[in-house]
């Protein structure tokens, strides 16, 4: 075991707060830096399932996304924030978050997508901090290979969902320069047109957005074919990555990742 205060220096030397966008909120989201720490469990999410399934096993929950990233004025155990955050409490269950500060760096969010996708000499999409660390990834695939099997390709790699992957693009389209960013990256489109991309892979694409991408495209191609997978399922890759980094720092501390689906969709009707 190790305290509490140790792994969150820990946490910060992976993934430095410093990196995280102004608007972001890692960190303690609740609990006690000086409690002892024996299991962790890894998650994209912290939702009330996530508690239930760690509360009495597990003595931190390390999720991606902040649970309080909006702030909240009253936490009363009537509303749902309120509730869970008293059980994780009830349950000495501490909560942490590591979210674009651990998008941005080597092994973060955005490169593990990128390696498992197959993606070589994958460099930050837009660089921030230095050549290595920034938002997002982009690199080449071995060979030319069309968009269809591709998109093929990343369904086989990520975890199932409702959604599945949605592509805007011809499926017998070659691509070989492949851009992606974890999670939400319609911000990043024309970066990925920019950089040359032949096609950009991310989440939470809008219907307006990839329309007038898909419009620019056929005025004057340069903007690359679009992919559009699960939130959950882009950021969910990188869990087995930053606990084998943690289980190296802290052998005495046993962190797992939970299998639990957090994407929110669960299921999808196509006629």
């Amino acid at each position: 075991m190790t305290a509490l205060k140790n792994l969150i220096n820990d946490f910060e030397l992976l993934w430095p707060l410093s990196g995280a966008e102004g608007w972001d909120a890692p960190g303690l989201i609740s609990g006690d830096p000086n409690a002892e720490i024996t299991r962790v469990l890894l998650s994209v999410d912290i939702t009330a399932e996530l508690v239930a399934e760690a509360a009495g096993k597990y003595d931190l929950v390390l999720a991606h996304h902040p649970y309080l990233l909006r702030g909240i004025t009253l936490a009363g155990q009537d509303t749902a924030k309120g509730l869970l955050l008293a059980n994780a409490i009830r349950g000495s269950l501490a909560l942490y978050a590591a979210h674009t500060n651990a998008d941005i760096v080597e092994d973060g969010v955005s490169d593990v997508l990128a390696k498992y996708l197959g993606i070589e000499g994958a460099l930050p999409l837009v660089a921030s901090h230095s050549a290595s660390v920034g938002h997002g990834r982009i690199g080449k695939l071995g060979k030319p290979t069309k968009l269809g099997e591709f998109a093929r390709h990343i369904a086989k790699v990520l975890p199932a969902t409702a959604t599945g992957v949605r592509v805007a693009g011809d499926y017998l389209q070659m691509v070989e320069t492949i851009a992606v960013c974890g999670g939400a990256g319609d911000s990043f489109i024309a970066a990925a047109a920019a950089a040359g991309a032949d096609v950009f892979v991310t989440a939470d694409l809008r219907h307006h957005v990839v329309q007038e991408a898909r419009e620019a495209a056929a005025l004057n191609g340069n903007v690359p074919a679009l992919i559009d997978v699960s939130h959950w399922a882009s950021e969910w890759l990188w869990l087995e990555v930053a606990a084998s980094q943690l289980r190296t720092r802290h052998p005495l501390v046993q962190f797992d990742v939970s299998d639990l689906r957090t994407d929110p969709f669960d299921f999808v009707i196509t006629q």
